[in-house]
């Protein structure tokens, strides 16, 4: 039996189950009393103080004031870091009122203190209720800023996710309707080109032109959509006075009385592919309010460290009212407001999402009946970089 118990006494423990062991690990071990109390020592240590400033008012009584005081000071400098809740703060400053005002009214009845002693008591424990008072309307009032903020921050992120929504449909929307546009409109220019009956070919033709307008549509939709993306820009050094007179070159067989402006040489800091759709939506704008009498000049400026590069034409410009509005997306001023002359409503605000994603500007100069001038604001490259 001796040998048997030797060997049992000897023998290695047999292992633990993994389970098992995972389990015996990950048992949290019991709170003492003391990780308990511990979010309580300020206030248990503050009421140690008390005690023995109560127990001081009571043993020297000529220099009870001090004492006094100092229980009052420590409630106010306690609640100002501690912030009790309603409730607990009025039976605290009651327990002090009644301890420090018995103690008071004792030695008062003993002919230890004078009466006039006494009334520092109401008067002490009013202050502390002011100040309670005061401190708990302006933490309620700054929840109640809190509490907008949070609803605001709410809101404007709302209106980010419905701005993005709307951003990412016309994006896929444009996509979507890319592909079905240009094999529908290749077809009907095949159906144009060998229909013999000419009422097959004027009805393909009107076919065609609506295709047409349609790509154009998701094209300019797709841009605008686009306007806020990170690549929406590929900047390069660009030559201002060269866009101007390839749009001249590009636009100068539409019949109108085509005019060049002041050309200065400048360069800025663009998107060669951008800064042309802008101009053309400024020239088309210019065109489809004039008559082939009319005059339409285009230039370029500089301005105060910006390219200034302008399309003026002398049609029937603007009314003041429109001003405000026609920067607007599917906005068309008078008097052409048909879809033919009008066009979508899309080019100026194209232009201003462009000017704008080149730290730029558009404005307008125009009186109804007086023509109108449309000017893209540009910031221009110092010469030194630019060459």
């Amino acid at each position: 039996m001796r040998t048997q118990g030797l060997v049992h006494r000897h023998q290695p423990a047999e292992p633990v189950s993994a389970p098992a062991a995972r389990t015996a690990h990950f048992v949290p071990p019991p709170r003492n009393g003391l990780q308990r109390l511990r979010p309580m020592a300020p206030d248990i240590a503050w009421a140690l103080f008390v005690g023995l400033n109560l127990v001081a008012m009571r043993l020297f009584d000529t220099w009870a004031t001090v004492p006094f005081l100092a229980i009052w000071v420590s409630l106010t400098v306690v609640y100002g870091f501690r912030l009790w809740r309603l409730q607990p703060t009025i039976l605290t400053w009651a327990a002090v009122t009644l301890a420090t005002g018995g103690i008071i009214f004792v030695q008062v009845l003993k002919g230890q203190q004078d009466a006039d002693y006494l009334a520092e008591v109401p008067l002490i424990a009013l202050m502390f209720l002011v100040m309670v008072w005061h401190g708990r309307r302006r933490l309620a009032a700054t929840q109640e800023r809190l509490t907008a903020m949070e609803q605001v921050q709410r809101i404007s992120q709302e209106n980010l996710r419905l701005l993005e929504q709307q951003r990412q449909f016309l994006q896929d929307a444009s996509h979507e309707l890319g592909t079905p546009i240009t094999v529908a409109l290749g077809h009907a220019e095949l159906i144009e080109r060998a229909a013999t009956d000419q009422g097959v070919a004027a009805d393909a033709r009107v076919v065609t032109g609506e295709l047409a307008r349609l790509r154009r549509l998701t094209n300019r939709l797709l841009l605008l959509a686009s306007a806020g993306t990170p690549d929406f820009l590929h900047l390069a050094p660009v030559s201002a006075d060269s866009l101007v007179l390839d749009a001249l070159e590009r636009w100068g067989n539409i019949p109108r009385r085509w005019r060049l402006g002041e050309v200065a040489e400048t360069t800025v800091l663009g998107d060669s592919d951008r800064l042309v759709a802008a101009l053309d939506a400024l020239l088309e704008n210019a065109v489809a309010h004039t008559e082939p009498g009319d005059t339409i000049e285009v230039s370029v400026r500089l301005e105060g460290g910006n390219a200034v590069l302008a399309v003026t034409d002398s049609g029937s410009g603007i009314p003041p009212t429109e001003l405000d509005r026609i920067f607007r997306r599917f906005t068309r001023a008078q008097p052409f407001r048909n879809r033919e002359a009008g066009g979508f409503g899309l080019g100026l605000p194209i232009v201003q999402a462009i000017a704008e994603a080149h730290h730029g500007s558009v404005r307008v100069h125009s009186a109804s009946g007086g023509g109108a001038t449309f000017e893209m604001v540009i910031p221009a490259v110092p010469d030194a970089l630019a060459s």
